[in-house]
């Protein structure tokens, strides 16, 4: 008896639509997936500065201002605006726990602020610890004028001719403090430094009258109606500089 071969198998037939889902299957996991490119993001960058609310700047931590001296002058404004009632007393207990340096630099950085009166009460602490130089008079002067409180000025120079240990022929903010006073037009003020300046010995070998002091002494008087104060410097000390020259050039 002769058996007959299995008919071939049909596409259509079961077992061959397995193989070719299997064979599929196989080709789908074992090529690899194609990785699809990350889009670039544009990042913007917003400048943030943080500070006060002022157009005067922040405080500045380091070289300038310890930490001690920025607590004291907030710890100071804030005292100012809160509690007025307890203000002094709060001056007075902020004030007496910082050092001479860090005194100077809260003082220094209120009139940077033009914090002014502020600046006057921790002048006051400085004058009563310390004698302060002429370039701390210097520069209350000038921040004193460039907020138009002529009145602190004046007072403040009477505070200088009742001060002891300054060094008058040594100290470079001399003239600062001359041209400040001059520029805010205070007459009776420029008048007292010129008195103090002689008293001090202007013009002595000790400390000598240079001419640009001379000059900017004289013209300050001249133009606040003082014309007798400014021949009087003309003479003397104008006339005695003009001699030293003459005869340094023999």
């Amino acid at each position: 008896m002769h058996l007959l071969p299995p008919p071939p198998l049909s596409i259509s037939s079961p077992l061959a639509s397995m193989a070719s889902s299997l064979h599929t299957n196989a080709t789908h996991f074992l090529s690899p997936k194609p990785v699809a490119p990350t889009p670039t993001r544009s990042t913007t960058r917003v400048s943030i500065r943080c500070g006060p609310r002022d157009n005067r700047g922040p405080l500045v931590k380091g070289r300038v201002l310890s930490i001690e001296a920025i607590q004291a002058v907030q710890t100071l404004k804030r005292a100012q605006r809160s509690n007025p009632a307890q203000f002094p007393a709060l001056v007075s207990k902020t004030l007496s726990r910082l050092i001479k340096a860090d005194l100077v630099a809260a003082l220094r950085e209120l009139l940077r602020q033009d914090q002014c009166h502020l600046a006057l009460q921790v002048f006051s602490a400085v004058r009563s610890e310390y004698p302060p130089d002429l370039s701390v008079y210097a520069e209350m002067a000038l921040a004193l004028a460039r907020n138009e409180m002529g009145e602190d000025m004046d007072r403040l120079i009477c505070d200088l001719e009742t001060e002891s240990g300054v060094q008058w022929e040594s100290d470079k903010g001399l003239i600062r403090l001359i041209r400040a006073v001059i520029g805010a037009d205070r007459r009776e003020s420029t008048v007292r430094i010129y008195e103090m300046l002689k008293r001090n010995g202007w013009g002595s070998i000790g400390f000598k009258a240079d001419e640009y002091m001379v000059r900017v002494l004289s013209k300050g008087l001249r133009r606040l109606g003082e014309v007798g104060l400014a021949d009087e410097v003309d003479l003397k000390f104008g006339s005695r500089l003009k001699g030293s020259l003459e005869n340094s050039s023999v």
